[in-house]
């Protein structure tokens, strides 16, 4: 692994970005890789222009699902929850700079799944409204 990916990694992991909870979250939704015990839950605020004005997750997790992670959520900030609904494998990959194993893409795509689960959590409630 290049020294600079495996240092990117390891400081996202050691300190990632947007952990914690939203005193007020819009859109909420949680996930668990059952193979290696990976869990996650993302809390989303939307503005009124129905994009995201905070977000913020929390779990435990291996250096790659909880990096991958962090390394999303910096770039869903302002972002409407549509273009997180359209946001693909290969964003977390790029992210990542690595390849990934088989047995580890689950791993690095929880992130993923919990973000786009929240966003349609959040188009939901604001259909709703």
């Amino acid at each position: 692994m290049d020294d600079f990916y495996r240092d990117f990694i390891l400081d996202h992991y050691r300190n990632p970005r947007n952990f914690g909870h939203l005193p007020e979250p819009d859109a909420v939704a949680e996930d668990r890789n059952p193979l290696c015990g990976d869990e996650m839950r993302v809390e989303i605020a939307v503005d009124e222009s129905g994009n995201v004005s905070d977000i913020r997750f929390s779990g435990k997790g291996c250096a790659i699902s909880q990096a991958s992670a962090s390394m999303l959520l910096e770039q869903a900030r302002g972002k409407s929850l549509e273009h997180l609904l359209a946001l693909g494998k290969e964003s977390v990959l790029e992210n990542v700079g690595i390849d990934i194993s088989p047995t580890r893409m689950k791993c690095a795509m929880l992130g993923l799944s919990v973000l786009k689960s929240a966003a349609l959590a959040g188009l939901a409630k604001a259909e709703s409204e």
